[in-house]
């Protein structure tokens, strides 16, 4: 399996996870159709399935287009069903997701949304995190609680170190700004932060990140507490 990232919108990043062997795919929170079928196109790649993390219309935007023209299911949150455009699949929190040679484990993480879940390739280490964890930061809360979040961002940190983040949208940059502000001398953010300008100075995305990174530099990661997590969540609203 590969994953294949595809820049949607201004800043939205959608994935597309490919089988070698067969040239199956998946697509995760399809922005738009156009920049995904240019690439399934160009390369002759097949489109089965349409992972959705959460309703947002940034994430399912394209879940029409690309359903009537591939004919592939859309996979969405159970709770969620009458707010994910063209849904076919219903899964619950822990259940394991099989489709041919994709297999996943959906994780319910409300806090940006109520319905929010997150697909964990466990045998490829990839999860795909959509606007729950990005790299150095988290996502705004507007349906959920302070407390869902928490909680929600925890899960992850029980993940193996080596697996591979993949959010839902290129915010790591200014994530970042604000991580060092308020953990000045971690070496471990000032690093990686030097990295992320290489990247972006060649124009490549600066996802996949990784859980021991997260962990070791995503200031919301690194809160002990829900009073604490409140507090930086609060000021990164208005930062």
């Amino acid at each position: 399996m590969k994953v294949k990232i595809i820049p949607c919108l201004k800043d939205n990043y959608s994935y597309l996870i490919i089988d070698d062997k067969s040239n199956n795919s998946c697509v995760i929170d399809p922005s738009e159709a156009t920049p995904i079928i240019e690439y399934l196109e160009k390369n002759n790649i097949k489109l089965d399935f349409i992972l959705n993390t959460h309703h947002h219309y940034d994430h399912v935007g394209g879940n029409r287009e690309l359903k009537e023209r591939y004919s592939a299911k859309v996979v969405g949150y159970i709770d969620d069903a009458k707010r994910i455009p063209e849904i076919d699949i219903t899964v619950k929190n822990n259940q394991i997701w099989k489709e041919k040679k994709f297999e996943a484990k959906v994780v319910h993480i409300p806090g940006h949304t109520s319905g929010h879940i997150c697909f964990y390739f466990f045998n490829e280490k990839n999860i795909f995190t959509g606007d729950t964890l990005f790299s150095l930061g988290c996502g705004r809360i507007f349906e959920g609680t302070y407390s869902q979040m928490f909680k929600s961002l925890n899960f992850f940190k029980k993940l193996p170190t080596e697996t591979n983040v993949y959010c839902g949208h290129e915010y790591t940059l200014k994530n970042s700004d604000f991580c060092i502000r308020h953990d000045p001398n971690n070496q471990n953010l000032k690093n990686k932060i030097d990295k992320i300008k290489e990247k972006l100075k060649k124009n490549l995305p600066t996802i996949p990140s990784t859980i021991k990174d997260e962990i070791e530099c995503n200031i919301f990661l690194r809160s002990e507490n829900l009073e604490n997590f409140s507090k930086l969540r609060d000021l990164k609203d208005n930062f």
